[in-house]
């Protein structure tokens, strides 16, 4: 990252106070930042470092009033926080990587259709019959089985693998070491008690702009699809397993578990290490907090806690009840002692 702050503000369409001509290099918060860096004040519980940061140059909101110490600059924006991402994401679509580039090291079959401009990095072996769009990225080690589709400028991190016959759409993002259509869990039992592997044949398809986190896997369906729907965000360490449809703008937090056949609806948001049983399914715009256990369908908006899950308010009024009861418990202890006092006196 080498830019100047005019080229910065150029980026931004913003106005800024001080030397244009300083170089940034890189970026840091604003109470941590050095000689060079950029940072923003995203909150108001920030402004007290806004004299003191050694930024080089800061993202300020418009109305700010202080003024840039020697050596530093202040560029106005709406939103600081916004401007940064906006900037960040700029800055990303200016990558050194060389567009249609292959690696010498990497195996690509001669059934695979790929763009002229797609990027194949080195150890990246792509199998019969898969295609990738424009400006596709593949980092180190991604291994493309046969019959995958990958939609224009995505980008896939090293060491993610996809089974034959996933489709992944336009603009996505899929982190190292995802895995992305493998088989789901399912078996028959034996009279022996043994287990017999169910043969997973269906296919996963992951919509437009769906980031995937590192270390998650997403199974292929059984007989049909797995089918995570445009915008969808999916944190690390995520499971999703075979026949799960999940809803577009919907987002997952790291650790969570669906299990199979869940039907998830749009704008729905699950957090850290919640479980959802398989069958079951969520209406558009559910909030699931935190550890919360899903064994039953919720057909109602709103947000969710617990487990098994109850709607927000019942939890906490449960969860105050519970505290209380200790001294409940001392208590009807009190009241009976009193009461056989009383037998005694009769």
């Amino acid at each position: 990252m080498e830019y100047t702050v005019h080229e910065i503000a150029a980026m931004l369409r913003a106005s800024f106070v001080g030397n244009g001509d300083l170089m940034i290099m890189g970026v840091n918060q604003i109470d941590k930042a050095s000689h060079g860096d950029l940072t923003f004040m995203g909150q108001k519980k920030y402004y007290q470092y806004l004299e003191t940061t050694k930024a080089t140059c800061v993202l300020v909101p418009i109305e700010t009033t202080v003024k840039p110490g020697e050596d530093q600059a202040f560029v106005f924006v709406a939103d600081p926080y916004r401007a940064y991402i906006t900037l960040m994401n700029e800055i990303r679509e200016h990558s050194t990587l060389r567009v249609g580039y292959r690696h010498p090291s990497s195996h690509i079959d001669l059934s695979a259709n790929i763009a002229p401009t797609a990027y194949i990095s080195s150890g990246c072996y792509i199998g019969p019959n898969c295609t990738v769009g424009e400006y596709v990225k593949l980092h180190p080690n991604v291994v493309l089985m046969e019959n995958i589709s990958i939609g224009d400028n995505t980008e896939i991190m090293p060491n993610v693998t996809l089974y034959p016959r996933t489709t992944i759409g336009q603009s996505c993002l899929i982190h190292a070491g995802a895995v992305i259509g493998s088989d789901g869990f399912g078996y028959v039992n034996n009279v022996d008690g043994s287990y017999e592997k169910i043969p997973h044949v269906g296919r996963t398809t992951i919509g437009n702009n769906v980031e995937i986190g590192a270390n998650t896997t997403i199974d292929r369906g059984a007989l049909s699809e797995t089918i995570i729907g445009n915008g969808v965000k999916i944190d690390n360490l995520v499971h999703i397993a075979h026949n799960v449809e999940i809803g577009d703008n919907t987002a997952i937090a790291a650790q969570a578990g669906i299990s199979g056949s869940t039907l998830i609806g749009q704008r729905v948001r699950i957090a850290g290490q919640v479980g959802l049983a398989g069958h079951l399914s969520l209406a558009d715009d559910v909030t699931m907090l935190a550890q919360s256990g899903v064994g039953k369908s919720i057909t109602k908006a709103g947000a969710y806690l617990g487990s098994p899950a109850k709607e927000y308010s019942q939890a906490v009024r449960i969860e105050g009840g519970l505290r209380m009861l200790p001294q409940l418990l001392k208590d009807v202890q009190d009241l009976r002692h009193k009461l056989q006092i009383l037998e005694q006196k009769k």
